[in-house]
């Protein structure tokens, strides 16, 4: 793991006027896979993919990249709809490292990244990984706001965060609640309490109800084009995005499987490391 470290494995690179933070590892493989992660306060490629991107990387070329607005990328706060945001700055990206068609996996925020860019520039995305993607995840039985999202908006909201609403959100991620650690706390406390976080994150959530282009967002009423393979991971105990979110993506996209860890919450990729690298990369590699 030490080869692999942060400072091993940190790149940036300058794309339509962004900043963009990435991991790199595994560039002596030919497939590329990248890992987009969640939106959570304090989220990044490193903090959802750390122990990730060295299993990834023994297979792939892996790109672990820190969405706009988080971690060590720029942090706008001027955007169209979130999901069309990411996917652009991913495609100058890709465009930039020379990559034609890359893998996605990605992780609640990341996943519907995901699914925005596989739609824009189909001929640019292999197939999906989606853990309990945001836009595709449509309540069927659960209420809205679900636990995980209400407590999501608590954090920034008056009269400002602190850690004791950072760790009520972090407990809805997982079943396991032992890995909410101090340390996990105070790594995300640091880095989602700073004003520029506190405003890109402003800014992510508004975008959502934009009248001019929320409707970028509802990926569920698209996700009948998509044509690559699409693997969707749920845990049973997903308190952001409940297991019931799964059934219309499921019905709708032509190639979709979908596999549920019990004993899980929305980190499958964490609580369930092991299962889920062998699950996503028999998926990915995989013949036709």
């Amino acid at each position: 793991m030490t080869a692999l470290g942060f400072e091993a494995t940190s790149r940036y690179a300058d794309v339509g006027g962004l900043r963009l933070h990435y991991h790199e590892a595994g560039s002596e493989h030919g497939t590329t896979v990248v890992l987009l992660h969640g939106g959570g306060p304090g989220a990044s490629a490193w903090s959802n993919f750390r122990r990730t991107i060295p299993v990834f990387a023994k297979t792939f070329r892996v790109l672990a990249v820190d969405q706009p607005g988080f971690g060590l990328s720029d942090k706008p706060t001027e955007h169209d709809q979130y999901f069309t945001h990411s996917a652009r700055a991913l495609r100058g990206l890709v465009d930039a490292l020379g990559v034609d068609r890359a893998h996605l996996l990605g992780n609640s925020l990341g996943g519907g990244a995901a699914v925005r860019f596989a739609l824009d520039h189909p001929d640019r995305a292999g197939r999906l990984v989606l853990m309990g993607p945001g836009g595709l995840s449509v309540n069927v039985f659960s209420p809205d706001p679900t636990e995980g999202v209400r407590e999501l908006g608590r954090f920034g909201a008056k009269p400002g965060p602190s850690r004791e609403k950072l760790e009520a959100f972090l407990r809805t991620m997982v079943y396991d609640r032992s890995l909410i650690t101090e340390e996990l706390i105070e790594e995300r406390y640091a880095s989602a309490s700073t004003p520029e976080s506190l405003r890109a994150m402003a800014a992510m959530g508004a975008s959502f109800s934009r009248p001019d282009s929320f409707e970028q967002g509802m990926l569920w009423r698209e996700a009948y084009r998509l044509r690559q393979r699409v693997l969707l991971v749920w845990g049973r105990e997903d308190r952001v995005n409940p297991l019931d979110g799964a059934l219309l993506a499921l019905k709708l996209i032509p190639r979709a499987q979908l596999h549920v860890f019990g004993r899980c919450g929305h980190w499958a990729q964490i609580e369930k490391f092991d299962e889920f690298n062998r699950l996503a990369i028999d998926f990915l590699t995989d013949g036709e």
